[in-house]
């Protein structure tokens, strides 16, 4: 995937170790999810996912189990999900995924984030031709599995494309067979490290290292904030 795949994501696991409030942003999205689709995870794919992004952030089992029971609680706070889009430096588009229980308060933030890059946000809705939703699911590389093979058998459980770096594999489907998906990958026994949903740019643009600078300073700022769940970019 080369050089300028590694530094991205080094940046973010660099920012995602440094954020001192991960275990609350990943807690919100499980009692999120359970409030909506119900508590158990065999039939609420989107509680399955949160609770597998609780599992790659190392939360403890007992805090997945508390935010699980959160969501049957009267007094269960209520959070809305809510997009925001926007330009950063050097063009960057970026769209940003919240839940907030004061989309005032979140819009103020996000907007401050934009102008102090010299950047702004776009009306809704600008940037989502930009991006294709998939699932995205990560693991490591069995020594006996063929990935020629896999990729035939996976193609009727929604997977669509794979790719090889080293032994860590992506396996890509569309956003809707995230259930499907998985539940493949659990049948089969492959082990799996992380499974999300992303927004894949459609048209990815290279950024040059001082460019990157700039553009990392709006995301750590984004992904700094309690409300912001996701950020996605257009870079290459």
């Amino acid at each position: 995937m080369g050089r300028a795949f590694e530094y991205r994501r080094a940046a973010k696991e660099k920012r995602w170790a440094t954020m001192s409030r991960v275990f609350p942003k990943v807690s919100r999205a499980i009692t999120m999810a359970a409030k909506e689709g119900g508590p158990d995870p065999e039939t609420n794919s989107k509680l399955r996912l949160a609770i597998q992004a609780a599992k790659a952030a190392n939360m403890p089992k007992d805090n997945v189990d508390n935010a699980i029971k959160r969501a049957a609680g009267k007094d269960a706070d209520d959070f809305t999900e809510v997009n925001y889009e926007g330009k950063g430096p050097h063009g960057v588009l970026v769209f940003v995924e919240c839940a907030t229980d004061n989309t005032t308060r979140t819009v103020a933030n996000v907007k401050s984030y934009f102008n102090k890059v010299g950047g702004g946000i776009v009306p809704t809705g600008s940037l989502e031709f930009m991006f294709d939703r998939k699932t995205v699911v990560e693991f490591e590389k069995p020594a006996s599995l063929d990935l020629d093979e896999f990729e035939l058998e996976m193609i009727d459980f929604g997977l669509e494309r794979y790719e090889a770096d080293g032994n860590t594999v992506y396996a890509y489907g569309n956003y809707t067979d995230f259930g499907t998906l998985t539940k493949a990958f659990e049948e089969k026994g492959i082990a799996i490290t992380k499974a999300n949903l992303q927004r894949i740019p459609t048209t990815p643009v290279e950024f040059s290292d001082d460019q990157m600078a700039d553009i990392e300073k709006l995301l750590d700022k984004l992904e700094d904030d309690d409300d912001v769940q996701a950020v996605y970019t257009n870079l290459a």
